[in-house]
């Protein structure tokens, strides 16, 4: 059987052309990111400084306690200790306070040599520092001298640490 034109024709109109696949097209764009870092300081964590036990104060008692400081990088600040809630004390002079409000003096130090007391004024017995973004720990030596023993008791206080910076 022979097909003409015509009939060759229309059997392949009824037939879907075979097409080439497309190709595939992209467009890009592009989003800025940012964080903006702020000066900051935080005190991770302040250790309790405990003299122990004692009887009789007939000589000096010492004690350590540790104070974590965390500051972005670049950061200078100031570490303070304020005089405590004792009645009557100072930064050179704390009190802790025990039965029948009777005290226990004793001093905050930067050293270990107990010659550097460690107060709230900047620039005169703050310990300053600068930030490295990482903590940064400061040992805060203590000490009791001999003094007038009170009655046997617990005997305590609170100190505010303040960075500034």
């Amino acid at each position: 059987m022979r097909l003409s034109f015509s009939t060759a024709f229309a059997f392949l109109a009824g037939v879907p052309l075979l097409t080439c696949p497309a190709e595939a097209q992209t467009t890009t764009d592009s989003f800025t990111v940012q964080i903006q870092i702020t000066a900051e300081c935080l005190i991770n964590s302040a250790t309790t400084l405990d003299f122990g036990a004692s009887g009789v104060l007939s000589s000096a008692t010492t004690g350590t306690s540790e104070i974590t400081v965390q500051c972005t990088n670049g950061t200078t600040y100031n570490v303070g200790l304020n005089a405590g809630l004792g009645a009557g004390a100072t930064v050179a002079s704390r009190r802790m306070t025990g039965p029948a409000s009777a005290t226990v003096t004793y001093s905050l130090y930067s050293d270990a040599a107990h010659t550097t007391v460690w107060g709230e004024t900047i620039g005169t017995d703050t310990v300053s520092g600068t930030g490295t973004g990482a903590s940064q720990v400061y040992t805060v030596y203590g000490q009791v001298p001999a003094q007038s023993t009170p009655a046997a008791g617990t005997y305590s206080d609170t100190i505010t640490v303040t960075v500034t910076y």
